[in-house]
């Protein structure tokens, strides 16, 4: 047999499985959102009492010093609040998430987290229109960068940044994303994600995550 067609058969046979694989992620529903009016989808006050925790993003080639201790200059900031009975989301916990550069130096940039938050739970996040998957807050928080995209693959969510979030050239000239989450029906638990370095490999962040 011609060696020509050994090699075109396993490319096309990559080809496929390359497809295939991405035919798996299914896109999720993200709304914009503002605060405090998102709160009242987690409590009918609109007020909520949060638990946040944070984690090291091990960003190679960064320098800087953040007002934290224990943590270094690039952090993941995880953020959780349970939902209110009368609620929308009564009996769910929100997991909220910000990745926050202000405070690294340097040239390194972040441009996508991977979790595994197992199922999820669609809310009408604005209080009308389309039932959403996730939710950013644009308005009324912290952050100037959004979410391009997140995707589903199995239990498994990679929410993508509309761009890159970068270190800064001085202390507190770094970026920060928009707080952007999801309902779920877990209690939070400790976890491990991933932060895809632009040009570089994912680093293994600690972070929280519902249970299931």
């Amino acid at each position: 047999m011609n060696p020509s067609y050994l090699i075109r058969g396993a490319l096309v046979l990559a080809c496929l499985m390359e497809t295939f694989g991405a035919a798996e992620a299914a896109s999720l529903k993200i709304v914009k959102v503002g605060a405090p009016a998102i709160n009242c989808v987690f409590n009918p006050t609109c007020q909520v009492v949060v638990t946040d925790s944070l984690g090291t993003i091990p960003v190679p080639a960064i320098t800087g010093k953040a007002p934290w201790t224990d943590y270094g200059p690039a952090v993941l900031q995880s953020r959780a609040y349970a939902g209110a009975a009368g609620a929308p989301a009564a009996g769910e916990t929100a997991y909220v998430y910000r990745m926050v550069m202000s405070f690294a130096v340097g040239a390194a940039c972040v441009n996508a987290l991977k979790l595994d938050v197992g199922p999820i739970k669609k809310h009408y996040y604005n209080l009308s229109g389309a039932l959403a998957d996730v939710f950013v807050t644009t308005t009324g928080g912290l952050g100037t960068i959004g979410l391009a995209s997140a995707a589903e693959d199995g239990e498994t969510v990679t929410f993508t940044f509309e761009k890159p979030v970068c270190a800064g050239s001085a202390p507190e000239k770094g970026d920060t994303s928009f707080f952007f989450g999801f309902a779920a029906a877990g209690a939070p638990m400790k976890t491990t994600a991933k932060v895809q370095v632009v040009s570089g490999p994912a680093v293994d962040t600690p972070a929280r995550a519902p249970q299931h």
